[in-house]
């Protein structure tokens, strides 16, 4: 049972990103009333946790929205970048946490828990990504409250940029062709550690003011972390680290072939020209009780956590009837349709296309039904039914998910996916 939690209320600030919407099941689990500030709130409707928290309409760069999600706030997690912004975004990020510290101050909050990036702050030659967040987190200091600066790196875990970053170039690339600075090194954490030390900071006085570094124990370079990623898959893989590769041009390249955007690519590919390692272990004594698991570790259990029944389903954000992306370490296709009153039984199901034939029941409901093909060469998929509404109209969506094993998986997500989802959903509901 919970311990009785005091009633005012935690602020997440991100809560669309990665590791705010993993964080706030973890603070509900734990008995915390939960507040999310969101510029959309109508983003967050496809959250399994969206009927449990409270959301409020706000903004970090219009202060003036920011009252109002403030009021009988206790302590407040700042979860926010502007990467996405492009040109500017570093400028876009001191004026945000400026905005949100003296707002937080003027509401009598008493504590704010950041994440920032994990750089040396004396390194002259500091990518300007890993510049800005550590200036946000001098920015959210200088209205006075108690802030709690967790620094990290590469984060473990299926959503998190930088991993799929890893995850998608190990899997596609047989050579693994970079630049020679990804010789830098980094000590990566995993996602359930992070949110582990995130959460336990609400209930540890002694970390207020504080500046923690996070990782793993053993450093890699940024190269060892992706060959690690490989050979933990069991996926053959040579590196090449050639001179005089632009940012840019990897960026491109991780745009087209990953989930990562070009404007997070570019300043993610920026920041591997520095070392990323910790400095300084002796704040993590103020947690004794969380024990960081190793990288290799870390990817187990990223890949452990590899599932539909555990992703955030960000496609329902775009309310597409057609959507067709990557995301945590899949192929994903989803189709909607108007109509739909019943499933098809498992027994009708299973179909044989390019190879897949979807007849293992892995989950099931009167509203829901997955299935997950037998073994096939292209990877692990699941085939996914599900009736809702939509308006007072009854909706018919089908998902399709791919977690590809290596290129050859790759190359059917990204050129036949499409395909096979239109057959099966022809071939199961032909009057739609």
């Amino acid at each position: 049972m919970n311990p009785v939690r005091d009633p005012r209320p935690i602020l997440v600030t991100g809560a669309t990103g990665y590791i705010a919407s993993r964080l706030i099941p973890r603070l509900l689990e734990s008995g915390y009333p939960v507040r999310c500030l969101a510029r959309t709130p109508a983003r967050l409707r496809g959250r399994d946790w969206s009927s449990s928290v409270e959301i409020v309409c706000g903004d970090v760069t219009r202060p003036e929205t920011l009252p109002a999600a403030m009021q009988g706030a206790r302590a407040a997690y700042y979860l926010i970048h502007s990467m996405s912004a492009g040109h500017g975004y570093d400028r876009l990020d001191l004026d945000s946490a400026r905005n949100f510290a003296r707002a937080a101050h003027a509401a009598g909050l008493e504590h704010i828990i950041y994440v920032g990036g994990l750089a040396d702050p004396a390194d002259p030659r500091l990518a300007l990504h890993l510049k800005s967040r550590l200036e946000s987190g001098d920015a959210l200091r200088e209205a006075g409250l108690p802030v709690t600066e967790f620094r990290a790196g590469v984060i473990v875990g299926p959503g998190s940029v930088s991993f799929e970053m890893i995850r998608f170039i190990a899997e596609q690339f047989p050579l693994m062709v970079g630049p020679r600075w990804l010789r830098h090194r980094s000590q990566p954490i995993a996602t359930p550690d992070i949110l582990a030390y995130l959460v336990a900071a609400l209930e540890t006085p002694a970390c207020r003011g504080q500046i923690i570094e996070l990782g793993c124990q053993t450093p890699r370079t940024y190269i060892e972390v992706m060959a690690e990623y490989a050979r933990l898959r069991g996926l053959s893989r040579t590196a090449l680290l050639l001179p005089l590769i632009p940012p840019a041009v990897m960026a491109f390249f991780i745009d087209k072939l990953t989930p990562v955007a070009y404007s997070y690519a570019l300043p993610l590919v920026e920041g591997l020209q520095n070392d990323s390692l910790v400095l300084n272990r002796a704040p993590l004594s103020l947690f004794p009780a969380i024990q960081p698991l190793d990288y290799a570790a870390a990817v187990h259990r990223a890949l452990a956590d590899t599932h539909p029944a555990q992703m955030e389903r960000i496609w329902l954000d775009l309310d597409h009837d057609e959507t067709q992306l990557m995301h945590e370490g899949m192929f994903v296709h989803h189709l909607r349709a108007p109509g739909g009153q019943s499933l098809p039984t498992p027994e009708l199901s299973a179909r044989a296309d390019f190879g897949l034939r979807y007849n293992q029941v892995d989950w099931q409901t009167p509203e829901q039904l997955r299935l997950k093909a037998e073994p096939n060469p292209w990877g692990h998929s699941w085939l996914e039914w599900k009736l809702t509404t939509q308006a007072g109209q009854p909706r018919l969506e089908q998902t399709l998910f791919l977690q590809p094993d290596g290129l050859p998986g790759a190359l059917f997500g990204h050129f036949l996916l499409r395909r096979l989802a239109w057959r099966l959903f022809k071939a199961h509901f032909p009057e739609r």
